[in-house]
């Protein structure tokens, strides 16, 4: 039998005051809520083969010591974070769930025994310098998170990963990993996320990814991978994001995709296939980046693609689409970038044209060399002096130089970074001088084009630096660059990679290419991103064509001394100098036939002005009334007696066209009337004169509304270009077609004839001008 024997008040209150600290100790983990010996231990062995420095004394209070031992964070991308959970054995025995160190540059490999935290639910090792491969023991913990993006792991990924059915993310992304895809991998049914890219695999889709049910993000980009893109992907129905950027992979797009329906992101790009169709996309509706890019697409655009209201950036560049662009696009009023460079649209034709030459007129001289410090200030470097090329750039840039004797070109945006730079800096780093310490760099397509140069073969040098990413033991060392580098058209390099042949980042590399032929005034320097590299370091952004100079020097004599070929031409010049003083006292009258010349005008229906009149309308050709230079010479606008504005041109003395010849061919001008082309109101031949008297177009060249200077640009909206441009297209339908006189075109740059001069500027002068805004129903030529 128990006796309960009385207590005292003292001891009432020392019995109350134990069970009340007892259940706050309970509640509240005061008392010591220990990590398990043994899991101290695999938590010091992971440091240590880690070479961790920022884990600190490694205890079994690690968990409840505040995080001092174990957490820290330098920035949001870089830190040392461990979670427990403390709620086992009533809130006295503490697990390790999370460990996630990144961005700390950790130069060990990847330990093993990360496999005997039995519950371990996430490992994130992002940016560092760890090697290895991973482990089999993964496959014995509960793993949810799997990241190991941007460090240097290889090896294939093991089978028994496969076996991790608890696992939502993995991502291998920036690695050295090889081989073939497990299969394995298709077990993963609670999977979401599957980032493999830029790494080595190779071999084709395991078809167990068909059992993936769960993925909403699947990115392949920057692989080996072969064979056709798998028809099972359209299973996979909860997919928001596909990258196929840059595999092996081939054609066609498969149909199936049609049923991806919550599809936000597509990429593909760079397919191995001769030509497939558009592929439908229609109930995508959701879709917000559509990369079609280099797949040798075929045949026009789809109207549907207007009625994906979500869309911001469409990339259909390099393939093959013909055709209008569809009316529908003017739907997509989220629409921020759209790429369509290397088509074969019926009237983008004429602003490619537009934009790559519409400097070229400006100046009849010519050049045979060329120097640009791509990204960089005016700079004396090995004798020579390389142009300024400081502009910012961006997604879309065109720009001509000063001199009017280069210029470049860019597309594409950064993946995952909208702020990154077009321009690259590196001035820490004392190795690296010169014209190197500066870059200019493309996510996608990076053209230079050396303009108006002298026919004949030159030697092109390109100098290249790797100045974005570090020759140290860290993860900025880690990024692999690879681009293509085209020639007047013809691959010179292929998947060039400047640290590779300069022997470490921040080393120059200089590629030599001789014998290059310019024919045709026009030199193209090509730089192409096809998918393959890394994208993410050392940031997001890192990537795609990089150049940092270029130089062109002739391989002819360029030496001004008298050779037999320029005796005779001097003889011969002078021989039509002393031909054109007899036309030219003809024209005046003193050899007879003026009267007749000027009958001939009127009968012509074209006005005859004097230059007396003319001088008179354009202040003696003041240099405030001129509006333009072309080839052919300088634009004068001008006001007759009666207030109409006019335009003229001053044909170049240099002109070597007859007189005759010029009168015949303005009868053919005033014979050709159209909507879309400037009228022509008449002529002046008089003493070495020969002008053009035209309509005036108030906004000058469409040229100059588009890529000219700031000041000078006209805000056009999508649907005024496309009626400018298939104005543009009339004048051009007419002349080739529709005219009773047939025009023929000389080779351009050579000897143009004044009809294309006068009607065809985008064949001669790359200039075309229009009206008012306010009148935007009359473009013209």
């Amino acid at each position: 039998m128990v006796v309960f024997l009385p207590l005292n008040f003292l001891q009432m209150i020392f019995l109350l005051s134990f069970i009340i600290f007892y259940n706050f100790g309970a509640k509240f983990g005061c008392f010591a809520q220990l990590i398990p010996e043994d899991e101290v231990k695999t938590l010091q062995i992971i440091s240590d083969k880690l070479k961790n420095t920022y884990w600190e004394n490694v205890s079994q209070n690690s968990c409840t010591d505040g995080g001092a031992s174990l957490n820290q964070m330098i920035t949001t991308t870089i830190l040392s974070n461990v979670t427990c959970d403390c709620s086992f054995n009533s809130s006295t025995i503490c697990h390790v769930t999370n460990i996630h160190l990144k961005g700390l540059n950790l130069s060990g490999v990847l330990p093993e025994e990360f496999g005997d935290l039995t519950h371990l639910t996430e490992i994130d090792l992002s940016r560092n310098f760890i090697s290895g491969k991973i482990p089999k023991s993964f496959a014995r913990i509960p793993l949810i998170t799997l990241a190991l993006m941007g460090n240097r792991n290889s090896g294939p990924i093991p089978d028994e990963i496969g076996q991790i059915i608890t696992l939502q993310k993995l991502s291998v992304e920036d690695n050295q990993f090889i081989g073939a895809i497990p299969k394995t991998l298709g077990n993963l049914k609670n999977l979401q996320v599957l980032v493999l890219a830029a790494n080595f695999f190779n071999g084709t889709l395991p078809e167990t990814f068909a059992n993936l049910k769960n993925l909403t993000e699947l990115r392949l980009n920057g692989n080996a991978f072969s064979g056709k893109i798998p028809e099972f992907l359209g299973n996979l129905t909860n997919i928001t994001t596909l990258d196929v950027q840059g595999t092996s992979m081939e054609g066609p797009i498969p149909s199936s995709l049609s049923a991806m329906t919550n599809m936000q992101i597509l990429r593909i790009s760079d397919l191995n296939t001769a030509s497939l169709a558009f592929p439908n996309l229609t109930d995508m509706t959701k879709l917000k980046e559509l990369v079609l890019r280099n797949c040798s697409i075929i045949g026009r655009v789809p109207d549907y693609i207007g009625n994906l209201m979500n869309l911001k950036l469409i990339d259909l560049s390099y393939n093959q689409l013909s055709g209008p662009v569809p009316n529908s696009l003017q739907n997509l009023k989220n629409l921020a970038y759209m790429f369509l460079t290397n088509n074969s649209f019926s009237v983008m034709c004429l602003i490619i044209i537009l934009r790559v030459h519409h400097q070229l007129a400006a100046s009849s001289q010519m050049y045979h060399s060329l120097s640009v410090n791509c990204g960089g200030t005016k700079k004396k470097f090995e004798g020579n002096e390389y142009e300024e090329d400081s502009t910012p750039g961006g997604s879309s840039t065109f720009f001509a130089s000063g001199g009017e004797n280069w210029a470049y070109s860019s597309t594409g945006t950064f993946l995952y970074n909208k702020a990154a730079n077009f321009r690259a800096m590196e001035m820490s780093n004392p190795n690296v001088k010169g014209i190197y310490q500066t870059a200019r760099l493309a996510p996608l397509s990076l053209k230079y084009y050396g303009l108006c140069l002298r026919q004949g073969s030159y030697t092109v040098k390109l100098h290249f630096a790797e100045i974005m990413y570090s020759n140290d033991h860290n993860f900025s060392s880690l990024g692999r660059r690879f681009f293509d580098v085209s020639i007047q058209g013809k691959v010179m390099l292929k998947d060039f990679d400047i640290s590779a042949a300069a022997g470490g980042a921040g080393r120059a590399v200089t590629q030599k290419f001789e014998n290059v032929f310019v024919s045709d005034s026009t030199l193209e320097i090509f730089l192409y991103w096809a998918g393959c590299g890394t994208t993410a370091l050392p940031m997001r952004g890192v990537y795609g064509p990089l150049i940092s100079g270029i130089s062109v020097t002739p391989n002819f004599n360029v030496s001004s001394g008298l050779s037999a070929g320029a005796i005779a031409g001097i003889v011969l010049a002078s021989f039509a100098i002393f031909v054109s003083f007899l036309v030219v006292l003809r024209m005046r009258g003193y050899l007879g036939g003026k009267d007749d010349e000027n009958e001939e005008f009127q009968r012509l229906g074209t006005a005859y002005f004097s230059l007396k009149q003319i001088k008179t309308a354009t202040n003696e050709f003041s240099i405030r009334n001129k509006i333009g230079e072309g080839g052919f010479g300088p634009v004068y606008k001008g006001v007759l007696p009666d207030g109409k504005i006019i335009a003229v041109k001053q044909l170049s003395s240099k002109s070597k066209q007859g007189n005759r010849e010029f009168v015949n061919e303005i009868g053919m001008i005033s014979a050709l009337q159209h909507p879309n082309l400037v009228k022509l109101y008449g002529c002046c031949i008089e003493g070495k004169e020969l002008l053009l008297v035209y309509e005036y177009m108030e906004n000058n060249s469409l040229a100059r509304s588009l890529f000219g200077k700031e000041d000078l640009k006209l805000r056009l909206d999508w649907p005024t270009r496309r009626r400018i441009c298939l104005g543009i297209a009339k004048g051009l339908a007419y002349l080739h077609e529709e005219s009773r006189l047939k025009i023929v075109y000389e080779k351009r740059f050579q000897q143009p004839t004044q009809a294309c001069v006068a009607y065809c500027p985008t064949c001669s002068c790359c200039a075309s001008t229009i009206h008012s805004t306010s009148d935007l129903t009359k473009e013209h030529l």
